[in-house]
């Protein structure tokens, strides 16, 4: 859902040739596209509250109470997921503030604007990221 609400609102980045790697220009385009997804998610969560209080019915059938708890608990998780998001959203800005964004964590590599753009808060370049799922599917066996 969160990568729905990002590519809807902006226009992907075309770097000029010999253009700096995270130049002011990019660093602005990746700034305004967290904070435009971190805004949509927290309107997402305004908005389920208020859904959720408005809607706060008793059933007297326990199927139709049964159901309805069923919908708040997969909504809840939901918003969950996104409020664990915005928690990332604001570590990225935090990178961009401090000169670190669009690094890899690991070998230091530039993780390139188009994954960034598919991933906006991406710590890993995608080397780095593969072996990392390849390391988490040998562990899980």
């Amino acid at each position: 859902m969160a990568e729905d609400l990002l590519h809807k609102h902006f226009t992907p980045y075309v770097p000029k040739k010999g253009e700096e790697y995270m130049n002011s220009k990019q660093l602005a385009h990746f700034r305004a596209i967290l904070e435009n997804l971190k805004q949509e998610l927290m309107a997402d969560i305004e908005r389920t509250v208020h859904t959720m209080q408005d809607e706060a019915t008793v059933f007297a059938d326990p199927n139709d109470r049964a159901s309805q708890e069923t919908d708040i608990a997969l909504e809840l998780r939901n918003r969950d997921r996104e409020r664990k998001l915005i928690k990332k959203i604001d570590e990225t800005l935090g990178r961009i503030d401090s000169g670190d964004y669009g690094f890899c964590d690991k070998c230091g590599v530039e993780i390139g604007i188009k994954r960034l753009e598919a991933r906006p808060t991406a710590t890993l370049c995608i080397d780095c990221k593969t072996l990392e799922e390849l390391r988490e599917k040998q562990v899980a066996k």
